[in-house]
């Protein structure tokens, strides 16, 4: 039997809330990392403008990373109110418990995710 019963679909649901509280505070930490880079030797100490910088970019980019990810979990959730969770967007049958446990925010069963991945 490969549909989610009560039980597993609450423990997703779960990783899913816990996944989108740690995603909303990452994000309002980054907004300091990703502001703009002041070269303040006091607080920086011999940090040069370039590393300064090179750490900004790296800070933009995960934020991007945590943005896309909370976005998925958000219409995970929704799928989940909406009792379309749990069943691959592309071929509908459902995704098993063990991909949604490791990545609850999926949408495709592993076959579908695998020749997205391939186009």
């Amino acid at each position: 039997m490969d549909q989610l019963t009560p039980k597993q679909t609450q423990e997703l649901r779960s990783l899913l809330q816990t996944s989108k509280t740690k995603l909303e505070q990452q994000l309002l930490d980054a907004k300091f990392a990703t502001g703009v880079v002041i070269l303040d030797q006091s607080s920086v100490g011999r940090v040069s403008r370039v590393d300064a910088m090179q750490q900004q970019s790296m800070a933009v980019s995960t934020q991007a990373k945590a943005e896309a990810t909370l976005r998925k979990v958000i219409i995970a959730l929704k799928r989940m109110d909406g009792e379309s969770f749990g069943y691959c967007s592309q071929c509908d049958e459902p995704i098993k418990f063990n991909r949604l446990k490791v990545q609850p925010q999926a949408s495709h069963c592993l076959r579908c995710q695998v020749q997205l991945d391939h186009i």
